[in-house]
């Protein structure tokens, strides 16, 4: 509950500016998967959400190829650690604190796709002139 009101604040440039490099090490860190974690799954990181404390990071995915999407989540988040972990690796020279990383699906695309769909199913009569 605590780290959800967190992400209701608007982001400083700070939280921005880090947000950005994780968002960044982390696409790189799933399109190199060489543990397997994500498997055939094609990730795309669409947003990184910072606490104010930049203690924990809220990580938007975009997954396409998934058949399940909950899977591929539950997945990657039991390998949580060993993600954090590679992250760290990459970042320790960069930051003081590598954030608790938080996966969430990204929706916006679904929920796009939805109304351009419901949208396209409307019958609007066009103006007589």
């Amino acid at each position: 509950m605590l780290l959800t009101l967190l992400y209701l604040y608007e982001m400083t440039l700070r939280q921005q500016k880090y947000g950005r490099l994780i968002q960044k090490e982390l696409s790189d860190i799933f399109l190199r998967d060489k543990r397997g974690i994500i498997g055939n799954v094609f990730i795309t990181i669409a947003e990184v959400r910072m606490s104010p404390d930049l203690s924990a990071a809220r990580v938007y995915l975009s997954m396409t190829l998934a058949k399940d999407k909950k899977i591929v989540l539950a997945h990657i988040t039991d390998h949580k650690s060993e993600i954090r972990k590679a992250l760290g690796d990459r970042i320790r020279n960069q930051a003081r604190i590598i954030p608790d990383l938080v996966f969430v699906i990204d929706e916006v695309e679904e929920n796009a796709q939805r109304m351009e769909e419901l949208i396209k199913s409307l019958n609007i009569p066009k103006d007589k002139e």
